[in-house]
């Protein structure tokens, strides 16, 4: 699945890849992001059908005000246990539980292109979709990436989990936060320059 959005705020539009595609649904409202807009919202089922046909790759059903319902509480308990994870508190078990109970359910199956026959299902359920992502909602939280679900090291307040080789990012993107770390660091080297030549 394709992982990353364009997020928009003040300074214009630039790229979130947050590294896990349960944290991308989580920023359909269920992770408050202050400085930041994210692309979807759900609010209703056609907005769950329209955020389900841009990510999955395979056709998934319409959505209906009960797959709505189930998508909200899965969305929610994700965003509960990234921000807990970010903070490297304790992942609440109600959370634990909700995502484990979705996981359970049968997901979308992989498929090899290049088959001269349709396997399985046209079109997927919601019901799979929400299983795919709780899936991977069990890979962010589990613990082979434990400690690398992190807040950005600026001030938005941004979740990602940490999908780097040396396990180094600090910043929710480098064309946000990281570009102005760096043009505050610069200024400060400057300022700190100036003030010792005054000196």
């Amino acid at each position: 699945m394709p992982v990353g959005q364009w997020f928009t705020d003040d300074s214009g539009r630039w790229w979130f890849d947050s590294g896990s595609f349960a944290l991308d649904f989580a920023y359909t409202g269920g992770i408050p992001v202050a400085v930041a807009v994210a692309p979807a919202r759900l609010n209703s089922p056609d907005d769950l059908t329209s955020w389900m046909r841009e990510r999955f790759p395979m056709p998934v059903a319409p959505a209906r005000s009960r797959d709505l319902f189930d998508a909200t509480s899965l969305r929610d308990a994700i965003a509960r246990l990234a921000l807990a994870a970010g903070r490297g508190e304790s992942l609440a078990t109600s959370d634990i539980d909700v995502v484990n109970l979705y996981a359970a359910t049968p997901d979308i199956p992989p498929t090899l292109d290049g088959g001269s026959r349709q396997a399985g299902r046209s079109v997927q359920t919601v019901g799979q979709a929400l299983s795919t992502i709780a899936r991977d909602a069990v890979d962010c939280f589990g613990e082979a990436n434990h400690g690398r679900v992190r807040i950005c090291a600026g001030d938005c307040g941004i979740v990602y989990l940490d999908t780097s080789r040396a396990a180094s990012r600090r910043w929710c993107s480098m064309q946000r936060c990281g570009n102005r770390a760096k043009v505050r660091a610069h200024r400060a080297r400057k300022a700190g320059k100036v003030a010792l030549s005054a000196a």
